[in-house]
């Protein structure tokens, strides 16, 4: 091996690396553009690009010592730098969620170790003000050993993180020459077992900094506000290369003025300051003064935002305030580019983010690239920033006594508890910590994520609550540890929990406790949801200590593997490179879909933390009272409100409340606001308020729409009135005919299948031995394609991937119909038709009993009901409904009902109440693996429009539908969505109701009240084809 075996050693971490400092950028002279544009410093020399590479399998076919001087790489291809290997066709990608991808047996990893080398020549011009040299990597997975000009510089690890070493004596004037090997697995690999795509390489930003031989190594800027707000301390701790040199620190403000300056140094390496009348940062008003550092003929321009973040009485604070962390987890992930993440990719999450009232980010389960930090500061969130660390594998060993109890206990035995593991777990805080220590956005220090816990954790937060005492730390998993040792937890501030219940959380607080309540994950948000952040709300609101939650996760993790011939994108998933161990989609669990689309789910989560709700109304006097849920903002500096009336599906009024006409209402405080609309007599009305951006910021545009409120209006009758005129339509819309006072004549034939009615307008039939119909043809028109069936099954959505195995078990997916008895009644204006029958399935009992009552009117019009009672002894029901099979001409939908956006029981709130008009295909939320999709709940009426016929389902109580191209078989048997088949037909789904979506793919059971658990119901609907 042409290598030191450094990757599977320890106490080898790192070898020739720089202590660990603040991340900075000096220049020659001062420059305010660093942040985005670091490549400005004259100070600053950047090597990404193009570089020479070679893949190996295993580090023991690499025998050549490629980073000699004068090595030949003709044999080499080019890999740009940033990049992972595996995107540009290098090994294969691999994605786990917890276990590891080879044998747990820390510290070794798989003898076969695959490793790429790669080499990289550039100019380097000396500079005699600086001449001083250090390379930085920012990024490299897993581990690394680097050489210049065929000498060896050193060694390091911790992918996330970076690793300075200075090469000023390994540099010459003019080309040089960097050799780098990086290899996939190291022992930190058992540290970096995060739920993710397994990428290696040099994945972020390489370069070189110009230095001055003596000046500042570090700094560490901390602030203290006056107990009364009118002045704040600035101390800034210095630490220099070797020696001490002259140092002026001066701070100004976001004006540009001058607040305070300073050269006196005391013998610690202290400088302290005081600011007058001090602006505070916080994530809703994000302000910053700027820092000018100057020694020794260099300067560094930083950013400083004052905040105080402390926890009282189990509440957390942050500058006196209670607040709540309304936030996501967020990886580095990209479909193309992988862990390798640009400026510009950083800013499109952010500004999407800010779209949705996300005020804070968990960096999930590392620390994000540094500018991503000062896009935090300035764009105004708060972050929890975890360390590089994630052991969760060592949870997957073989048990005998295989018990979650058990494995929980055990969990921390092979390295959370493992002294051996303790250098390299306080190595990864302090890594994270040094780097990160003068960003503001960052409250909260994370240890990391999923390892259990131990003694190397333990002395992680000590470390970390010695060094930084004006943040809090983290760690929720904790909770694991062996059940015959005590441990210390007096240095985690916050009460951590993944995915509890909502009845957890009030028995937490039942207790008084003296920590603050955080949810580092909850409402997992796979495919189609979650569904319960409405209810997650609610209990944050009830209780001061719970500080709020992040969501698991912001982007669906994929591979984009290029389109169709139809030029539909592809993207591949665990086990679509035939990799082992995968887990499936369970990287496809965003917020987002790889491409950075907003799911559903993130609509649902903005409306749900708008701004400001309207908590109490009062129809008689035109009033409304608002919650401010800002924490900082004053309602009336930050929105203004515009109102509509809509009435059965048209606006009927509309007001606007604007900017100079705002109440104040200050943050968590309540007003008033006065209304002026008029209520018709008859039909649904909704009053909608819509909260607008009153300013311009870097990323909203003013006006923009920060969420709404609807309010039901009383009205005398209050049925929709366009659904009452349906269910009375007359001769001119398509009243199927008779003379004038000549009854109807109906025709009615049966055999010992079918039941035949017909009028000369219409020819209906109606299977005696399922109960419901199998054919509608209307004044020549064909209705239906396929026979009418009884519906209780849905393509599983990802948060039914537990439940969807007992609905399997209950044979929901493979029901069959059967009629006892039909018998028929002939009207003066009507046929009757009632049938016993039952749904059950092959194998087993009946699972519904049914009494159906078809009324077939005059004028073609069938109107359904089904009383239904199911046997106690199964599962809730996926749905119930009927599933009809119409041209596929009748493909333009319109409703009234909860839209435009797909609606279910507890995911509705991002929709409200309107007509809405769609083609078939627009209908079809494509998640990339297929499950129940595009349903809409609370629907007076819906119809389906061809290009002769139409079929409108109308209800006197509510229901749900769903109209779409894809069967549900077709949506529950396909992997991807690019494999789905369109059906020949629209397929139209009527639904009495639908199970709730949740969040139970990886969160708690579906709360019961969203439960399909009704053992008798009654489901009515009627049914109504129109010629045009």
């Amino acid at each position: 091996m042409i290598v030191p075996r450094y990757y599977e050693n320890l106490h080898m971490l790192h070898e020739n690396t720089m202590p660990n400092r603040a991340y900075y950028i000096p220049a020659g002279t001062q420059r305010d553009d660093l942040c985005e544009n670091r490549e400005n410093s004259d100070r600053f020399q950047l090597l990404n690009g193009s570089w020479k590479f070679k893949y190996f399998d295993s580090i023991y076919d690499l025998k050549e010592e490629f980073f000699r001087e004068g090595y030949q790489t003709g044999s080499f291809d080019e890999i740009p730098v940033p990049g992972c290997w595996q995107n540009f066709g290098y090994d294969r990608h691999q994605y786990t969620n917890t276990r590891y991808p080879f044998p747990m047996d820390p510290p070794y990893v798989p003898q076969e170790n695959p490793c790429g080398a790669y080499v990289h020549t550039f100019t380097y011009a000396e500079d005699e003000n600086a001449p001083k040299a250090y390379l930085n990597f920012e990024g490299v997975d897993s581990c690394f050993y680097v050489w210049i000009n065929g000498s060896y510089v050193g060694y390091s690890q911790v992918s996330h993180s970076t690793s300075e070493f200075d090469v000023s004596s390994f540099l010459r004037e003019g080309e040089n020459t960097l050799a780098v090997l990086v290899l996939k697995w190291c022992d930190g690999s058992y540290l970096e077992d995060q739920d993710k795509f397994r990428m290696s390489g040099i994945f972020r930003d390489v370069y070189l900094l110009k230095r001055p031989a003596q000046g500042i190594f570090d700094y560490f800027l901390t602030t203290d506000i006056a107990p009364d707000g009118k002045s704040a301390s600035v101390d800034v701790a210095v630490t220099y290369f070797n020696e001490a040199v002259p140092v002026k620190i001066s701070v100004y403000n976001a004006e540009g003025s001058l607040e305070a300056e300073s050269s006196r140094v005391s013998e610690d390496g202290r400088i302290r300051m005081t600011l007058e009348n001090p602006v505070l940062w916080n994530a809703e008003e994000p302000y910053l003064y700027k820092v000018v550092l100057e020694a020794a003929g260099e300067v560094m321009t930083d950013r400083m935002g004052i905040r105080e973040i402390c926890t009282r009485d189990g509440v957390v604070y942050i500058n006196g305030v209670k607040v709540k962390f309304h936030g996501t987890n967020r990886h580095d992930s990209d479909p193309v580019t992988g862990f390798a993440i640009s400026l510009e990719q950083m800013k499109k999450d952010l500004q999407l983010m800010k779209e949705h009232n996300i005020n804070c980010i968990r960096t999930s389960h590392y620390p994000n690239a540094p500018q991503f930090y000062q896009l935090c500061d300035e764009y105004g969130f708060f972050v929890i920033d975890e360390a590089d660390n994630e052991s969760h594998g060592t949870a997957d060993i073989y048990m005998e006594d295989d018990s979650w109890e058990e494995r929980a206990s055990r969990w921390n035995q092979a390295i959370a508890d493992n002294p051996a593991f303790t250098e390299a777990t306080v190595d990864r805080t302090q890594r994270c910590v040094h780097r990160d220590k003068n960003r503001p956005c960052v409250v909260i220090w994370s240890m990391g994520n999923e390892c259990a816990y131990g003694c190397t954790f333990e002395a992680a937060l000590a470390w970390t609550k010695e060094f930084d005492h004006t943040r809090l730390t983290h760690f929720e998993s904790a909770r694991y540890t062996s059940k015959d040792k005590k441990y210390d937890y007096s240095n985690i501030d916050l009460h951590s929990r993944m995915y509890p219940a909502i009845e957890e959380i009030h028995d937490y607080f039942a207790k008084n406790p003296d920590k603050p309540f955080v949810m580092c994950e909850y409402c997992h948000a796979m495919g189609n949801g979650p569904g319960d952040f409405e209810d997650y709300f609610q209990v944050f609101q009830q209780y001061d200590g719970a500080c709020g939650g992040f969501v698991w996760e912001w982007c669906d993790h994929a591979i984009y593997m290029g389109k169709t011939i139809e030029g539909k994108k592809k993207y591949a998933y665990g086990g679509d490179h035939m990799e082992y161990p995968q887990d499936g989609n369970f990287c496809m669990d965003g917020l987002v879909y790889p491409d950075r689309t907003p799911h559903t789910g993130l609509r649902e989560f903005k409306n749900v933390h708008r701004p400001a709700r309207v908590v109490s109304f009062d129809q008689e006097k035109k009033e409304a009272v608002l919650h401010n849920y800002m924490d900082y903002v004053n309602l009336k500096d930050y929105l203004y409100i515009t109102y509509t009336v809509n009435c059965d599906g048209s606006m009927i009024g509309e007001g606007c409340i604007c900017p100079d006409d705002m109440p104040d209402i200050s943050a968590h405080e309540e007003g008033v606001i006065a209304l002026d609309y008029e209520v018709p007599e008859a039909g649904k009305c909704y009053l909608k308020l819509e909260y607008h951006l009153k300013n311009a910021t870097r990323f909203l545009p003013e006006g923009f729409k920060l969420g709404f409120d609807e309010i039901q209006l009383q009205t005398k009758d209050m049925r929709n009135q366009k659904a009452v005129k349906i269910l009375e339509v007359t001769e001119e819309s398509g009243e199927a005919g008779k003379e004038a006072g000549q009854p109807p004549v109906f025709s009615v034939a049966q055999d010992d299948r079918n039941l035949f009615v017909s009028t000369d307008k219409f020819s209906y039939t109606y299977d005696k031995l399922t109960g419901l119909f199998s054919e509608l043809s209307y004044v020549n028109c064909k209705v239906l394609e396929r026979p009418m069936e009884y519906n209780i099954w849905r393509a599983p959505t990802d948060n039914d991937r537990n439940i969807k195995n007992i609905w399997r078990k209950a044979k929901y997916d493979k029901i069959v119909t059967r009629a006892y008895r039909t018998d028929y009644t002939v009207l003066e204006e009507e046929v009757q038709i009632h049938t016993v029958l039952s749904v059950s399935a092959v194998i087993i009992q009946r699972i519904l009993d049914i009494d159906a009552t078809w009324t077939i009117r005059a004028n073609g019009r069938i109107d359904v009901k089904l009383d239904v009672k199911k046997d106690p002894e199964f599962p809730e029901l996926p749905r119930f409904g009927l599933r009809l099979f119409l041209p596929r001409d009748m493909a333009d939908i319109t409703y009234y009902g909860l839209g435009p956006v797909e609606s279910y029981q507890d995911k509705r709130r991002a929709s409200y109440h309107d007509e809405f008009h769609a083609a078939v295909k627009e209908l079809h939320e494509d998640y990339i693996r297929p499950q129940e999709n595009g349903s809409h709940d609370d629907c007076d009426y819906v119809k389906a429009e061809g290009s002769r016929i139409s079929l409108a389902a109308v209800g006197a109580d509510t229901f749900a539908f769903n109209a779409s191209v894809y069967t549900q078989e077709e949506l529950t048997e396909k992997a991807h969505n690019y494999e789905l088949k369109a059906s020949p037909y629209t397929v139209f789904c009527l639904d009495y109701r639908q199970n709730g979506i949740g969040s139970n793919s990886c969160g708690p059971r579906l709360l019961e009240k969203y439960r399909f658990v009704e053992n008798e119901f009654t489901f009515a609907i009627s049914l109504l084809p129109v010629v045009k």
